[in-house]
């Protein structure tokens, strides 16, 4: 008997891939996903701990579901397992089955192939089960093959785990030290995803171009011979790949920015900070002109290459010289569109133990002018673009009747009304309006060749504001 499965999925991408593959373990339980909580036979939240309040957050959720739990069960209508996943679980298990003894499960995200075995033992046992272990074997090695077809984009995780020890970052702690899937096994499940329907596929890692895996040859391959292999399977049009860090972008696939058509001219590199001072407190081990000459070379590979980014402002002492020179990075590179955020303290993490925590209206103030800023940037990117025509893969339907959305190579969100035929195929849209976050306009030639897209925009060069805006 079919039974109905909720997730509910906070944070990365790769806890997306992550609720994805959970769907995959249990659909041979009869679990099928369905889209609200209410009613469900098993609910999990798959969490995140990079956002501030991140447990308090969960605890919130858990308690409506509380309330769903008692009663289904009130009804007679069977009994719904409740479970916590992903990296709050990880980091706070011990503290969920003591606040919340209601919770059924609560594993990390190195233990969701053993869900059957959890399901079981919760099914029969009073209290809740918890794992919380980093096996020795990969889970990637255990999981089974997709149920079904994952979309026109998607996912396809190949790194997991990180070795930076970023001083402000929880990752190494919950998902582990750094590991690399073989090249076949990715190769494998990139054909399945194609042959499936699928156009467009991301590469997932917490350090994607750390990845190093054994390649079918005997040889350990890197990230760009990957990207190459990956491109000549046959319908596969677009190659993208997150998050990078700046200390892993080796010759190979900056060249291969140059010489594969399928990977796309956008690339998520985070910085964090401009001050070399910062960047030394949160352990990158790069400096700010490291990160100005990698991305000069970048751009020399590709010369329309749009950049995106990650930044942290009010980190434990630092200065308004130091975020001075934050801007200074911001305004010289120029990003597409970048994700900025106030320092939050992690438990566990160095910079927790810091002594010089910054006052939460100094973090605000920088925030809100580090925001402007990237904003800015942003809007003049998108704008220009009005007027020419880019290629889009259009992957969903829109929130108008008769409206196709899609992405375009800069990863820019476009919508076009178009015919629902024209879903997964890769068309010329001649684009009419940019706003902040997306792109209008009108469809102008039924598809371009499988694979190629004609360069329709060279990257804008940055909006020029002051450091002190």
């Amino acid at each position: 008997m079919t039974k109905k499965l909720f997730i509910k999925t906070w944070g990365c991408q790769m806890n997306v891939y992550d609720s994805t593959r959970m769907v995959d373990v249990l659909a041979p339980l009869g679990y099928r996903p369905v889209d609200e909580p209410d009613g469900a036979d098993m609910v999990i939240l798959n969490t995140c701990h990079i956002r501030e309040k991140a447990a308090e957050k969960v605890f919130s959720e858990l308690g409506r579901l509380r309330q769903m739990k008692d009663r289904k069960a009130e009804a007679e209508d069977g009994r719904m397992i409740l479970a916590v996943a992903g990296c709050v679980a990880q980091a706070e298990g011990e503290e969920i089955v003591a606040r919340a003894p209601f919770v059924d499960m609560v594993f990390g995200p190195q233990t969701y192939h053993t869900l059957p075995e959890m399901v079981a033992k919760a099914s029969r046992a009073a209290g809740s089960v918890l794992n919380t272990d980093f096996p020795a074997e990969s889970k990637f090695d255990l999981l089974p093959e997709e149920s079904g077809a994952q979309g026109v984009a998607a996912f396809l995780a190949v790194q997991e785990g990180c070795d930076k020890f970023c001083t402000f970052c929880v990752v190494p702690y919950t998902r582990g030290a750094e590991f690399s899937r073989p090249a076949g096994q990715i190769l494998a499940e990139a054909k399945r995803l194609v042959a499936g329907g699928t156009r467009e596929i991301t590469l997932l890692g917490q350090n994607v171009n750390a990845w190093h895996g054994d390649g079918p040859d005997g040889a350990t391959w890197g990230l760009g011979r990957l990207i190459r292999e990956l491109a000549e399977i046959d319908g596969l049009a677009r190659i993208r790949y997150t998050t990078s860090h700046p200390r892993d972008m080796a010759d190979d696939l900056i060249r291969a920015h140059a010489e594969v058509p399928q990977l796309m001219p956008y690339l998520h590199l985070p910085v964090q900070a401009g001050s070399d001072r910062v960047l030394a407190a949160m352990n990158r081990k790069h400096s700010a002109d490291d990160y100005r000459r990698l991305v000069d070379r970048l751009r020399d590979a590709k010369p329309d290459l749009a950049m995106s980014g990650d930044f942290i402002v009010g980190f434990p002492g630092e200065t308004d010289a130091d975020f001075a020179q934050t801007l200074k990075l911001v305004t010289e590179i120029g990003y597409a569109q970048a994700y900025s955020f106030k320092y939050s303290v992690r438990p566990g993490t160095p910079a927790s133990a810091e002594g010089a925590q910054l006052p939460e209206e100094v973090k605000e103030a920088r925030l809100e002018a580090l925001r402007q800023l990237l904003d800015a940037q942003q809007v003049a990117f998108n704008h220009g673009f009005v007027g020419r025509s880019v290629p889009v893969l259009f992957d969903r339907v829109g929130r108008r009747d008769g409206q196709l959305l899609g992405r375009s190579p800069w990863m820019q969100s476009v919508h076009a009304e178009a015919d629902e035929r024209l879903l997964g195929r890769i068309v010329e849209v001649r684009v009419d309006a940019a706003r902040a976050n997306s792109l209008a306009g009108t469809v102008v030639t039924t598809e371009t060749t499988t694979g190629e897209y004609v360069t329709a925009s060279p990257f804008q060069p940055a909006v020029t504001l002051e450091a002190s805006a």
